[in-house]
């Protein structure tokens, strides 16, 4: 990408800029679309836990990068927050949820249920649910469980089936869709 630099600032470094703040935070930003218009392929994710009361709405990935300050945002979001522990979250967990969001047309942002789990929480999960992993891919913030009011469990694990890039669980009863990047395969109703 060639970078245009006006008045010292490069169009790299000023979507940067802009992708490190949430819409939330910089209501301009929504209005802005002008400046992403030929900037290239952007990744962006969109998330609340009900748990914390934060939300998350923010662009990560802006023409083949990460952006590092998001991607660091994104890993705190999606902390154990029982303990508050903080476990770098695998950019292909963080991409399949963004592309399963992208192919859904959703503007409602994924409630976020569980991501890192740290391996006290997991215990005592296991201790109360036959349905929780020993090695769960939750423990090495490779996974996420996560809802959307607007569609249905089994949309939501066909659109991340469709990437073909992890596993999807459908968790019909308790209503969620379990979303990693360790092999290809699935499981639930």
């Amino acid at each position: 990408m060639n970078d245009v630099r006006s008045g010292g600032l490069t169009r790299r470094g000023l979507l940067q800029a802009f992708a490190a703040t949430t819409i939330t935070a910089a209501p301009t930003f929504a209005n802005a679309a002008g400046f992403l218009r030929g900037g290239g392929d952007i990744r962006r994710i969109k998330m609340y836990s009900a748990r914390t009361g934060e939300r998350l709405e923010m662009i990560y990935w802006v023409d083949g990068d990460y952006i590092a300050d998001a991607v660091k945002e994104i890993n705190f979001f999606m902390r154990d927050w029982r303990n508050n522990k903080v476990k770098g979250i695998d950019l292909r967990t963080i991409d399949i949820m963004a592309a399963s969001h992208n192919l859904l047309d959703a503007d409602e942002p994924y409630l976020l249920i569980s991501g890192y789990r740290s391996p006290e929480t997991n215990t005592m999960l296991r201790s109360r649910s036959s349905g929780v992993a020993k090695n769960s891919r939750h423990l090495r913030g490779e996974a996420a469980d996560l809802r959307l009011n607007s569609r249905s469990v089994n949309q939501m694990a066909k659109a991340a089936a469709a990437c073909r890039a992890g596993g999807v669980g459908r968790y019909s009863g308790s209503n969620f869709v379990h979303m990693d990047c360790g092999p290809v395969r699935s499981w639930g109703s």
